[in-house]
C-alpha cells in the first residue's frame, strides 16, 4: 500500500501484546472498511477495542486540558511497543447498557429534541383561557402573544417546558408515563391461613403485629380461614376506612397488657403508606412485592403534561407525533414548512432539516417501525447499537477511527444492506471503520480483512491472514475464507417431513396483540428444533420472550397467565430455560470454574492432599473470596486498582498473586496425578480447559464438567477467567453446562440469538449442541438471523411481514424448504 505524500494511508501497529496477542505487529488500512475475523477468543476485540481504540481514544483525550480530562473516563495505555497514525477513535460497543425508565427511542437518538423544539417554535400555542393563537415568529422572537379571541397576554412554552424529563412531565407519574399501584393480588398469598397466623402480608413486614388486633376490632373475625370471611370482612380488611380503635394490646414475651387507641390501616392503605414513605433502594425492596405498574391515568401514559400537550403542528400535539412511527413521522415533518405562513418556513425548514438527517440515517438502519415514545429498555441489543451509530455519525465528522463491535447483532439479512449503506457514507466523508465481525455478508463488504487466530486463547492472538476478500477466499491460512465463498457449509439435520413435525407433541400458543404484534394462534412442535425468524422488529422477541416463555412459565407454576397471553398448552413440559445473552455474575469474583461447578470439588481434592492435611488446611481455605489462602494484597481478586491522582485508575495484575488471587501458602499444596505430573490450584485455575482436562483425568466430576465445557467449545476459556467478561455467545453455552447429559423430554430450552460473537465454525459446534438437547429429548426454540441455523431448523416461524406496524404477523410456517418456497417470506427469500 503506497503511501500520498504528507497523509499517511495506514495505522502500523508493531508488538501488541494486550490479553491473548502474541507480540502482533500488523498494518490497518486508513480511509477504509477493515473487517477484523477469527474464531472466538482469537484476539480479535483485543486488537480491535484493546490496541486502536484505547490508543485513537487515549490520545486525542490526553490532548484535553488536565482539567477536563480529570471529570472523563479514559482508556487506559495499551500494552503495545508502537502505534502509528492512528486517528481519534470512537466504539461502538457489542452491548451497549440497558437505558432506564426515563429514556426512550425518542431521546436515545434526539430527535425528540428536534421535535420538541417544532412544537415549542412552529405550534399554534394556547392561551390561558383555552383559545389557540396561530403560529406566530413572534413566539422565536421571545415576544408576548396576544389571544385572538379573548385578548389574553401570554408567552408560549419554550422546547424545556415540553420535556418529560424537566418542566413538562406529567404531575402524576413524574414524566416516567406509569404509576405504582397496590396489586390486590399479592396482599393475601394464602386465603387458607386466618388473619392471626398471617394471612394479611403487608402487615406481616410493613405493619405494626398489633394491625391484627385492631381488625378484630373493626368487625373482622380474625380465627377462621381468610377465604371462609365474608365480602363485608374482607372489604374491611382490603379496604377499611381509617378509623381510631380501643384495643387491649397483649405483650408478645410477657403478660403485661396495655390499653391503647389505635388507627385502622387497611392492607391497600399499609402499602400506600409504607410506598410514601420509601427514601432508599433498601425501603424500596421491603414495598416493591406488593406493587404493580399501571399506565398513568392522568397521561395516558405520554410521560407530557396537560399543558405540553396543548400546543398544536398540524392538528396534532406532540404526544401524538411521539406514537407515530418514525417512517410516519418523518412524511409528517415533511409537510410542515407548508402548513405555516410563508414568513415562517425558512426557520422550520432549518428545525426540519435537523430532524430529517437524523431521522433518515435510522431509517437507512431499518428503524423506521420505532415510535419516539417507545421505552429505550425494551429496544433489543440490536436496536439499541444502530441507535448509537446513528447517533455517532450524524455530525458528519471527517478524520474519525469507528470501531464496530460485531455491527451485524440482531440483524436479519435484509438489515445489513442499510448498515452497510452507512459504512460507506462514515468512509466517503473521509473516516476509517474497523469492524469486528462474523457475519459474511457484512464481511464480504469489507475492503481489507486482517484473520486472527489460528485457534482461541492461549492458541490464538496471531495474524493468521490478511487481504482482500477474493485473498482470503484463496488463502489456505484462512478459516474464514470458505464460508466467504460459500464453499463450507454446515451439515444440516436430515429434514423431516411436514407430517412428522408434531409426532411429539405441540406446544399451543394464543395471544391477544400486544406492542405491534397482532393476536395469533401458533402450534409449535414439540421434541424439534424451531427456528424463529423475521426482519428487525418484526415481533420475535414480543412473541417469544414477551408471551410464550412467561406464558410456559406460569402454566409450569401454576399462576395466571399474563394478560395478554389467552391460552398456553403444553402437555409433559415442566420446565422453561430462557438461555439469553445477558452477562454472568457482576464482579471479578465470579468464574468459569466457579460457575461451572468445578471450583468446589478442586477444593475438595486439595484438602485431602497430604500437604494440606499436613499443614491443617480445609477446603474452605482454598476460596479465594473467603478461604484465609487468598492473596492478602488483591483480597482474591488477582489484580489491585491505582490511583493515578489526575489520570484514571489504572487495573493492573496483583503484583504479588501475579493474578492468580492466592497467596504463596496456596502454592505448598500439589496433587500428584497418575501420570506423576504435579499441580497446584493456582496453577490449575491458570489452564484452560483443554489443557485442564489432561491435568484432571484422574477426578471424575471434574473431568466430565470440563468435559461438557470442551464439547460447548469452550475449551479455550480459562478456569479463572472472570464470567462477567465473556462474549454473549460464551455466556449462553456456559449458562448451559449444567443442562447437559441428562434427560430433558419435560424442557423447552429457549435461546435468544445464541450465535452472538460466533465465528461460522462456532456456529456448527452450537448445531452440535441443539442436536444433543433435541437427542435427549428437549424441545428447542431459537430466536435467530443465521443463515445456516435458520437452514438446519426443524420448523421455521417467519415474523413479518416487515418491522413495527408493517410486522406482528406469521408470514410462514414449516420446514426451511416450505418457508423458501413462500413468496411473502422476506427470510424465504434469502433461503432460496
Amino acid at each position: 500500500m503506497g503511501e500520498k505524500a504528507g497523509a499517511p494511508r495506514e495505522i502500523q501497529v508493531r508488538g501488541a501484546r494486550v490479553h491473548n496477542l502474541k507480540n502482533v505487529t500488523v498494518s490497518v488500512p486508513l480511509n477504509r472498511i477493515v473487517g477484523i475475523a477469527g474464531v472466538s477468543g482469537s484476539g480479535k476485540s483485543s486488537l480491535a477495542l484493546g490496541v486502536l481504540y484505547a490508543e485513537g481514544s487515549r490520545r486525542y483525550l490526553e490532548a484535553l486540558s488536565t482539567y477536563t480530562r480529570r471529570r472523563m473516563t479514559q482508556a487506559a495505555r495499551a500494552d503495545v511497543d508502537e502505534v502509528l497514525y492512528v486517528p481519534a477513535a470512537l466504539a461502538l460497543h457489542q452491548r451497549p447498557g440497558v437505558p432506564g425508565i426515563r429514556s426512550t427511542f425518542g431521546t436515545g437518538t434526539e430527535l425528540l429534541n428536534s421535535l420538541r423544539l417544532m412544537f415549542s417554535r412552529l405550534a399554534s400555542h394556547r392561551c390561558p383561557n383555552g383559545h389557540s393563537a396561530p403560529p406566530s415568529l413572534a413566539v422565536a422572537a421571545g415576544q408576548e402573544l396576544v389571544c385572538p379571541v379573548c385578548g389574553a397576554r401570554f408567552y408560549a412554552p419554550g422546547a424545556e417546558e415540553l420535556a418529560f424529563n424537566s418542566q413538562g412531565a406529567c404531575r402524576t407519574c413524574g414524566g416516567t408515563g406509569v404509576v405504582r399501584a397496590v396489586d390486590r393480588s399479592t396482599l393475601v398469598p394464602d386465603d387458607s391461613l386466618t388473619i392471626d397466623q398471617g394471612a394479611v402480608a403487608p402487615w406481616n413486614s410493613l405493619m405494626w403485629a398489633l394491625m391484627t388486633d385492631v381488625c378484630r376490632a373493626m368487625g373482622v373475625r380474625t380465627d377462621v380461614p381468610f377465604r371462609d370471611l365474608t365480602d363485608r370482612e374482607k372489604e374491611i380488611v382490603y379496604d377499611g376506612p381509617a378509623v381510631k380503635k380501643h384495643i387491649l394490646y397483649h405483650a408478645k414475651n410477657s403478660n403485661d397488657v396495655a390499653e391503647l387507641d389505635f388507627t385502622y390501616y387497611s392492607a391497600v392503605r399499609t402499602v400506600e403508606n409504607a410506598l410514601a414513605k420509601v427514601k432508599d433502594e433498601k425501603g424500596m425492596k421491603r414495598v416493591e412485592k406488593f406493587l404493580k405498574e399501571d399506565i398513568c391515568p392522568d397521561c395516558g401514559g405520554t410521560r407530557l403534561s396537560e399543558a405540553a400537550r396543548a400546543p398544536r403542528l398540524r392538528g396534532i400535539g406532540l404526544d401524538e407525533a411521539c406514537r407515530m412511527t418514525l417512517a410516519e413521522l418523518t412524511k409528517w415533518v415533511d409537510g410542515v414548512p407548508a402548513s405555516l405562513p410563508e414568513e415562517m418556513r425558512p426557520m422550520a425548514a432549518s428545525i426540519c432539516q435537523s430532524f430529517q438527517a437524523v431521522a433518515r440515517r435510522l431509517m437507512d438502519l431499518g428503524l423506521g417501525y420505532l415510535t419516539l415514545d417507545r421505552s429505550a429498555a425494551t429496544l433489543s441489543t440490536g436496536e439499541r447499537q444502530r441507535m448509537q451509530l446513528a447517533r455517532a455519525v450524524r455530525n458528519r465528522t471527517t478524520g474519525v477511527l469507528y470501531v464496530l463491535d460485531e455491527p451485524s447483532i440482531g440483524l436479519h439479512p435484509s438489515n445489513i444492506t442499510g448498515l452497510t449503506a452507512v459504512m460507506d457514507d462514515l468512509v466517503a466523508d473521509g473516516n476509517s471503520v474497523l469492524l469486528v465481525d462474523h457475519d459474511t455478508q457484512i464481511l464480504s463488504h469489507a475492503d481489507w480483512i486482517i484473520e486472527m487466530g489460528p485457534e482461541a486463547g492461549a492458541r490464538g492472538g496471531q495474524v493468521v491472514a490478511q487481504g482482500t476478500v477474493r485473498q482470503l477466499e484463496e488463502d489456505p491460512a484462512s478459516r474464514i475464507g470458505p464460508f466467504l465463498s460459500a464453499r463450507a457449509r454446515p451439515q444440516t439435520r436430515r429434514q423431516l417431513p411436514p407430517e412428522e413435525l408434531f409426532a411429539e407433541g405441540r406446544i399451543r400458543l394464543a395471544t391477544d396483540a400486544i406492542h405491534t404484534v397482532k393476536p395469533l394462534e401458533v402450534d409449535l412442535p414439540k421434541g424439534r428444533l424451531t427456528v424463529v425468524t423475521g426482519v428487525s422488529g418484526s415481533g420475535k422477541t414480543t412473541l417469544i420472550l414477551e408471551s410464550l416463555v412467561p406464558g410456559l412459565e406460569a402454566l409450569t407454576a401454576g399462576r395466571p397467565m399474563p394478560p395478554h397471553v389467552r391460552q398456553v398448552t403444553a402437555d409433559g413440559i415442566e420446565r422453561v430455560k430462557l438461555i439469553d445473552a445477558t452477562p454472568i455474575g457482576i464482579n471479578i469474583r465470579s468464574t468459569v470454574a466457579t460457575y461451572a461447578g468445578v471450583h468446589d470439588e478442586l477444593r475438595k481434592i486439595y484438602a485431602r492432599s497430604p500437604e494440606a492435611r499436613a499443614l491443617g488446611y480445609k477446603a474452605g481455605d482454598f476460596s479465594y473470596n473467603t478461604g484465609k489462602l487468598r492473596c492478602p494484597t488483591c483480597d482474591g481478586t488477582g489484580a489491585i486498582s491505582l490511583d493515578v491522582q489526575f489520570l484514571p485508575d489504572v487495573d493492573i495484575p496483583c503484583p504479588d498473586c501475579r493474578g492468580s488471587r492466592y497467596s504463596k501458602d496456596a502454592g505448598r499444596a500439589r496433587v500428584v496425578t497418575r501420570s506423576g505430573a504435579a499441580f497446584t490450584l493456582p496453577e490449575l485455575m491458570a489452564m484452560d480447559i483443554h489443557t485442564a482436562l489432561d491435568a484432571c483425568a484422574d477426578w471424575k466430576v471434574v473431568r466430565q464438567r470440563l468435559q461438557i465445557l470442551e464439547d460447548l467449545g469452550l475449551g479455550y476459556l480459562t478456569l479463572g477467567e472472570d464470567t462477567p467478561s465473556l462474549s454473549g455467545g460464551e455466556a449462553q453455552r456456559l449458562k448451559l453446562a449444567s443442562e447437559m447429559g441428562r434427560g430433558q423430554g419435560d424442557t423447552v430450552f429457549v435461546f435468544d440469538e445464541p450465535t452472538i460473537g460466533l465465528h461460522p465454525l462456532d456456529v456448527q459446534t452450537l448445531l452440535g449442541v441443539f442436536r444433543t438437547l433435541i437427542d435427549s429429548g428437549a424441545t428447542v426454540v431459537v430466536i435467530e438471523h443465521d443463515l445456516d441455523v435458520i437452514r438446519s431448523a426443524d420448523f421455521l416461524l417467519d415474523m413479518g411481514p416487515g418491522g413495527g406496524e408493517e410486522g406482528g404477523r406469521i408470514v410462514a410456517l414449516g420446514t426451511p424448504e416450505q418457508v423458501a418456497q413462500n413468496p411473502d417470506s422476506v427470510t424465504g427469500r434469502y433461503l432460496r
